[in-house]
């Protein structure tokens, strides 16, 4: 079960790595295939906006990331419990106020991913 969790983790980590990359590096080309929502103009004057947007998935990443590697089990589970926790907390937020498709984009790999961490306890 420790396997198994340590694996959905590192995947939303990687999910987040991929946000990130999206938003920062590749806003205005994969940008706009994946946003398909916000109207092409927008894409050149957002480009700041959608990188700050980016940086925060980073950082969710970097918690995920950081959790695979302490070697505590105890101190590991409790870092990737918070982390899993903010992204699941972001999922919901973006569900409400930007597309529902936030929610099983994001929100329900965390969720798994949290639920088969509490379940080696």
């Amino acid at each position: 079960m420790e396997l198994v969790s340590k694996i959905l983790t590192g995947l939303v980590a990687v999910e987040h790595l991929y946000i990130l990359y999206i938003e920062m590096f590749a806003w205005e080309t994969i940008g706009k295939k994946t946003f398909k929502s916000l109207p092409a103009h927008l894409f050149t004057p957002t480009k700041a906006l959608a990188a700050n947007q980016g940086l925060y998935n980073g950082f969710l990443s970097a918690g995920l990331i950081w959790a695979l590697l302490i070697s505590d089990n105890v101190w590991s589970a409790n870092v990737a419990t918070f982390f899993l926790s903010c992204v699941i907390v972001a999922g919901i937020y973006g569900a409400l106020t930007a597309s529902r498709r936030i929610f099983v984009v994001q929100a329900v790999p965390a969720i798994i991913a949290l639920v088969v961490l509490l379940m080696k306890w």
